[in-house]
């Protein structure tokens, strides 16, 4: 067996025509830290509110397998793996773990499951490659890591589970895959994985200036790759139109047998990380402008998002639309309870949270004027 394939689990779910949820209770448990951005409960938050809502059935639901170095060594280097689990098991990162891998910095911290949080979500985006080469739509929130590099942490990413999703993909005989990033932070892991692949149309959607601060505008990646740096305060009538002139329209025509679509929580008005000012509803939107293109196969993952509220929410919502279910459909007594219980703890909105982070999914819509950059930055990219 290929160290991509979990071909076992493949006859259990080939026969589901109804979406998948790949979940595991190690993102309850665990965190990077109580000072990290990450300390926040993320995908436990979407289970917790999916079950509330009477959305995710038990026959829908799989848990995420705990991808094995061989498999991560489809793209990342043996060398880098094995740093990982030593450092695991030995709860130590040494200066030559920092300086070769970037194991055990601020941002990529020693925590108790450095390798195992990281490898279980990268496991669940394997498995949806393989279980998507027999079509479908399938859901991994925990997955998004879009940052990691082939041999070295990077942005809060030990691996890059949407690569090695990607690359599943192709060892079950998907060829033309269409990626679709609007998480705030620009994909330069996915990037550094597919520059140059013509069968890889990649579209990011970033706020300029963030870090990574790569993904200018003028950046093709060999010609696999359509960039769009936005200014702060980006909107959902600057993401409609962005939605309706550029990605869409590249999605349709080049007609992808798959689609991934990384639905970063932090381009919302709320996130404590970026500065954009969209709703919920924007991301919602997208979503079912993609379901509507009628792919084959939609994987979507998870990405950034480090207010608990916004992104339980936002996340939660994803998986309604999946369904056809209405995000805006009143919560139950069991999903009101889910948020109120959440906390966030040294930011100015968890000190103050308004009503409706507990009482509704859908945010108020965020609509404004748009601006002629956006036009401008758009236009150039359509007529490239």
């Amino acid at each position: 067996m290929c160290g991509l394939s979990f071909g076992w689990r493949t006859a259990r779910y080939r026969c589901v025509q109804q979406p998948l949820f790949i979940g595991h209770e190690i993102f309850r448990h665990s965190s990077y830290g109580g000072w990290h951005p990450l300390r926040v409960p993320r995908v436990s938050t979407v289970m917790d509110l999916a079950r509330a809502m009477g959305w995710l059935y038990p026959a829908q639901f799989i848990t995420s397998p705990r991808a094995k170095p061989k498999a991560l060594h489809a793209w990342h280097d043996p060398d880098y793996v094995a740093a990982l689990q030593r450092v695991e098991a030995t709860q130590t990162a040494h200066p030559q773990d920092r300086e070769a891998f970037g194991i055990g910095t601020v941002t990529n911290p020693v925590f108790p499951e450095i390798f195992r949080r990281p490898a279980t979500a990268a496991g669940g985006s394997i498995l949806a490659g393989e279980l998507l080469g027999q079509g479908g739509t399938i859901y991994n929130p925990a997955g998004g890591t879009h940052h990691g590099m082939p041999a070295r942490a990077n942005g809060f990413c030990y691996l890059n589970d949407p690569v090695l999703a990607m690359l599943s993909l192709r060892h079950h005989g998907v060829r033309r895959i269409a990626y679709i990033d609007i998480d705030a932070h620009h994909c330069d892991g996915v990037a550094e994985g597919f520059a140059g692949d013509g069968e890889c149309l990649m579209i990011s959607v970033h706020e300029e200036g963030l870090w990574p601060r790569t993904g200018p505008l003028t950046d093709d990646a060999g010609g696999s790759a359509v960039n769009l740096p936005v200014p702060r305060g980006l909107n959902d009538s600057e993401m409609a139109y962005i939605r309706e002139t550029l990605i869409l329209p590249k999605v349709e025509a080049f007609a992808p047998d798959a689609i991934v679509f990384l639905c970063g929580a932090d381009a919302v008005e709320d996130d404590p990380l970026a500065h954009l000012s969209l709703s919920n509803n924007a991301h919602w939107d997208i979503l079912r402008g993609l379901m509507a293109l009628g792919a084959p196969r939609l994987l979507v993952l998870g990405g950034g998002g480090y207010n608990p509220w916004t992104v339980g929410r936002l996340w939660a919502g994803v998986w309604a639309v999946l369904n056809g279910y209405d995000p805006a459909t009143p919560l139950s007594p069991e999903a009101k309870q889910v948020l109120r219980a959440l906390t966030f703890e040294g930011n100015r909105r968890g000190r103050n949270p308004p009503e409706h982070w507990f009482s509704t999914l859908r945010d108020p819509p965020r609509e404004g004027a748009i601006r002629d950059e956006i036009i401008e930055r758009v236009q150039y990219l359509v007529d490239r």
